[in-house]
């Protein structure tokens, strides 16, 4: 997907075809061979070659965000697309190489134009010295009834960052939403480290159609909790939380439990704490270098 911008044309993601075709002949897109063949007065080809599909109208964040919602609605209410009838009503950005927005998406219709989404996911802990590694993680189970990945097993707080909100405002508001942790707790205790970054290939539990592809950048936080302050769900979307053993919480990774994003997290937190095996240094720096994919496209710079 590509979009002409002061000059240049930026890659903002990958489409399938199924998506590129669905909108040949709108006025608004064009399906070329290549960037240098665009030509906005000229109808949207299909070429055997490699295709592009790029959004060719509007000249400011205000005039793309309407015609992409536009478009995205329309899809909604003809039920082209199953992964729409997940509708959500939260807004993403989408940026250019600048760090700028270029427009805004309805979150559920993001997979569909393969953008690089971001989000915010805290692992949260308590000391223990009688077990081992002398921690337990709060690891909760989401509700079955999510419209994605019901059942599977999360990080202690996890969610989508929307158009305009900075990480940290995104961790305090998820947290008091799906945890009940308190505002001072979360404000005091959060420790932010770095990010993961990673390319997926949506498959069945997600929801709506597979083979849709996601590149997504997530801000990580610690926060090491006191024996007395124990997360609870707040809303629907959380069934219940274990206080578990790092053991306990390997072996639902070797299950494959948790949703798949929430495993990196969890991976990426084991790698910092010291807890993976290092006998290996080669699988080590192998599993570091797939938490931290160089993505291809622009991304948020706050």
């Amino acid at each position: 997907m590509l979009l002409p911008n002061k000059g240049y044309t930026p890659t903002l993601g990958y489409v399938l075809p199924s998506v590129a075709l669905t909108l040949v002949g709108l006025p608004d897109w064009h399906l070329s061979p290549n960037p240098a063949e665009l030509e906005t007065s000229a109808p949207a080809e299909v070429s055997s070659a490699r295709r592009t599909l790029t959004l060719v109208s509007g000249s400011t964040r205000e005039e793309r965000s309407a015609i992409v919602a536009k478009t995205c609605l329309a899809l909604q209410q003809t039920g082209h697309f199953r992964v729409l009838d997940k509708w959500r009503n939260e807004i993403y950005a989408v940026y250019d190489e600048q760090g700028e927005i270029l427009f805004d998406i309805e979150r559920s219709a993001s997979p569909l134009f393969g953008i690089v989404t971001y989000g915010v996911h805290m692992t949260a802990y308590v000391r223990d010295p009688g077990v081992p590694h002398g921690i337990k993680l709060w690891t909760p189970r989401r509700a079955k009834n999510k419209q994605t990945y019901g059942g599977m097993l999360d990080n202690t707080v996890a969610g989508g960052m929307s158009s305009g909100e900075l990480p940290f405002e995104c961790l305090v508001r998820e947290s008091a939403e799906e945890a009940s942790l308190p505002e001072d707790v979360v404000g005091e205790g959060a420790k932010a480290a770095g990010t993961v970054t990673y390319f997926y290939v949506r498959d069945a539990r997600a929801g709506g159609e597979t083979g849709l592809m996601q590149p997504e950048c997530q801000y990580v936080y610690d926060l090491e909790l006191p024996h007395g302050v124990v997360p609870k769900p707040c809303d629907d979307e959380v069934e219940e939380f274990y206080l578990w053993t790092v053991d306990e919480v390997k072996e639902a990774l070797r299950q494959a439990q948790f949703k798949p994003n929430c495993a990196v997290v969890m991976l990426d937190f084991f790698v910092r704490h010291g807890i993976l095996d290092e006998d290996n240094e080669r699988d080590l720096i192998e599993i570091v270098s797939r938490l931290h994919r160089r993505l291809e496209f622009p991304l948020r710079r706050r």
